[in-house]
């Protein structure tokens, strides 16, 4: 049985947003004060991602734990109440962002995800700077392997459109 009225539990519910949460904001400012550049919620993308770094063809998640379902996380618990439609959610979420990774992957774009429990406090500055490495590893190793002639270059997902008859470089 809930606690709340049905009032009260819609307006927890409706309190939830889906952008600018704390977690991502964290991850934000930190990249944008490491110099990374990035644009948020691409629709081009599948899954619209919370931020795409198209200098490094590398898009980021930043997940809650329990709305993604969170493997073996201690912040990750399934309500005691109405359990079976939440073990419902939780699952077609987590299967929902693996599709939408593969999707991605297939693009020939990176895919990192930064959960919510890696930012308490007590992790947040090892998982941020760990999250920087691996965008300077993946911008070494692209670039490494972008020296291709300009005519195999397909175009990025995220780049606008070419204007009808000129062609992309």
């Amino acid at each position: 049985m809930d606690k709340m009225t049905k009032e009260q539990r819609h307006r927890c519910m409706a309190a939830i947003r889906s952008k600018d949460t704390r977690p991502e904001l964290l991850v934000r400012r930190y990249l944008f004060s490491r110099g990374f550049r990035y644009r948020l919620c691409c629709p081009r993308l599948p899954g619209h991602p919370d931020l795409v770094l198209r200098k490094y063809r590398t898009v980021i998640f930043v997940n809650g734990c329990f709305w993604h379902g969170h493997e073996g996380c201690p912040s990750f618990r399934l309500p005691k109440t109405n359990t079976q439609f939440w073990q419902a959610k939780i699952e077609r979420n987590a299967r929902r962002d693996r599709e939408e990774q593969r999707q991605i992957a297939q693009m020939g774009w990176h895919c990192v995800t930064v959960w919510e429990c890696q930012l308490v406090r007590a992790l947040r500055d090892e998982t941020l700077a760990s999250l920087e490495q691996t965008l300077l590893y993946i911008y070494l190793q692209d670039h490494a392997l972008s020296y291709a002639p300009q005519e195999e270059r397909t175009p990025l997902a995220a780049e606008p459109e070419a204007p009808y008859g000129k062609e992309t470089k």
